[in-house]
């Protein structure tokens, strides 16, 4: 009983918002020593609530109420109609894998671009931006391209780093291109038109592709040994290799076509209904092709993994954010940050040099949803707040565009993610797949090959920085 009476002492004592910096701090660490994303936010928006909770209302009241709460949160978040676009993304690049159409989309890139130094880089590159634009998942796009590019790359007498470097920088591209999953997590979090950060993804993300492509061969004719051009094709073979690639080209128009037309009644199609459409056009695509059914199962079953690993890091998460509602954490950040006497670029970078850190430690989905909610309010304060017009914005952009253009910087942020030690996602899964392929890579080389797409990733994002309008205007004419 006396124990009892001292907890209660020592919550009413309590100050909530230094509780939440605390508890934040105590994630990182979980984080950073290996424990999922999902469960340790989980853990600590459970313990943040209750404790928010208990101090108000008491022990067993308090705690009845963060633990209904806890439950009612990822429920009612996770049952809204623009999450369902997730899984419908991830499947379309799966089932185009399994169907073939990312080898004959590489085989065409090599025939048009493989004259180039460093060709092979160069057709991967490009043939990753072309196969991003119908996957939604990074890790796929990496996997694919592992199995198809490398091998080829090898044959050739390609420097192996440079060969796996090459294909897990491509496999980022997937993050910006739209249908991105990352992209449509950020929507969701951010509250903002999921079509809208969907149509702005596609020229950054080609001119990201484009700088990658402009490094390789950069790097190739500094050092010819990374990789030899391919020579050899006839104007004919080029032409001939275009069919195979139109499939995907169609999968793409179909999905801009459906969410952006817009009728007399409005939009064509939901971007959820357009993900179900491609989707079900690469399936037929598939099953015309000979997809066997163990074939269908393996790309269901993948989808359903990388799906259900997304949706448990948003669980978890809502949870954390939730609780940060209840501090108003990110209320005081966003006034700290606009607050502080300094140029709004500078800050920003600074924002982004913290990415920059966590992305080393954190995989790129889980580090955005994890510090968006006090990241999103901060940017926005910065630029002169919610209603905020062009002319007395600090960034010269609405709170809207503010919004779009912050998502896909900070979405490129998330490729370095990607491929920076010692996470690195897409590094491991080359490297992984090369092994299995019986090649011989290490995770070092590929590290060691995917270290200049660092700087490469950088100078994107100064160009979005000093142009914005490559990102807003495209959704400017919806």
């Amino acid at each position: 009983m006396d124990e009892l009476i001292d907890m209660r002492a020592l919550l009413e004592g309590m100050d909530i918002f230094n509780v939440s910096l605390w508890l934040s701090g105590l994630l990182l660490l979980l984080v950073l020593i290996g424990v999922r994303v999902a469960f340790a936010a989980a853990f600590i928006g459970m313990l943040g609530l209750c404790l928010y909770f208990m101090e108000r209302q008491g022990f067993e009241r308090g705690l009845l109420t963060a633990v209904r709460l806890a439950g009612q949160v990822p429920h009612s978040k996770s049952t809204g109609y623009a999450l369902s676009l997730i899984p419908t993304f991830i499947l379309i690049g799966y089932l185009a894998y399994y169907a073939g159409l990312t080898k004959a989309l590489f085989e065409a890139a090599k025939r048009w671009v493989g004259w180039l130094p460093g060709g092979l880089g160069v057709a991967t590159v490009f043939a990753t931006a072309g196969f991003a634009a119908v996957s939604g998942a990074s890790v796929a796009t990496s996997a694919v391209f592992a199995r198809i590019a490398i091998p080829e790359m090898l044959k050739l007498n390609y420097d192996k780093a440079f060969a796996a470097g090459v294909v897990a920088a491509g496999g980022t591209l997937a993050s910006l291109i739209p249908p991105s999953a990352i992209l449509v997590i950020y929507a969701i979090i951010v509250e903002e038109s999921v079509g809208k950060l969907l149509l702005a993804g596609f020229i950054p993300g080609f001119v990201s592709a484009i700088i990658y492509a402009g490094l390789v061969i950069g790097m190739a004719k500094v050092r010819p040994n990374l990789g030899p051009p391919v020579t050899g094709f006839t104007w004919k073979e080029r032409f001939e290799s275009l069919p195979g690639a139109l499939p995907i080209a169609f999968v793409i128009f179909i999905i801009i076509f459906s969410i952006y037309y817009r009728g007399e009644d409005g939009a064509w199609a939901t971007p959820t209904e357009a993900g179900a459409l491609g989707a079900f056009v690469v399936l037929v695509m598939a099953l015309w092709k000979g997809m066997k059914w163990g074939q269908l199962r393996s790309a269901l079953m993948e989808a359903a993994k990388l799906t259900a690993m997304i949706f448990a890091m948003i669980w978890g998460v809502l949870i954390y954010v939730r609780f940060l509602g209840y501090a108003q954490l990110p209320d005081h950040f966003a006034t700290f940050i606009s607050g502080l006497d300094y140029s709004p670029y500078l800050i920003l970078l600074a924002i982004l040099l913290v990415y920059v850190v966590l992305g080393m430690f954190m995989d790129a989905i889980g580090m955005l949803i994890l510090t968006l909610p006090v990241t999103f309010p901060a940017i926005i304060a910065l630029n002169g707040g919610p209603d905020v017009t062009r002319e007395m914005s600090a960034f010269g952009m609405t709170s809207e565009e503010c919004a779009i253009w912050f998502g896909i910087i900070v979405v490129k942020m998330a490729e370095l993610c990607l491929i920076t030690p010692p996470i690195g996602l897409n590094c491991f899964v080359v490297a992984g797949v090369a092994q299995d392929s019986k090649l011989p890579i290490s995770v070092q080389d590929v590290f060691r090959g995917a270290t200049p797409f660092f700087g490469a990733d950088v100078a994107t994002v100064a160009v979005l920085i000093a142009f914005p309008g490559i990102v807003l205007w495209l959704p400017s004419l919806v």
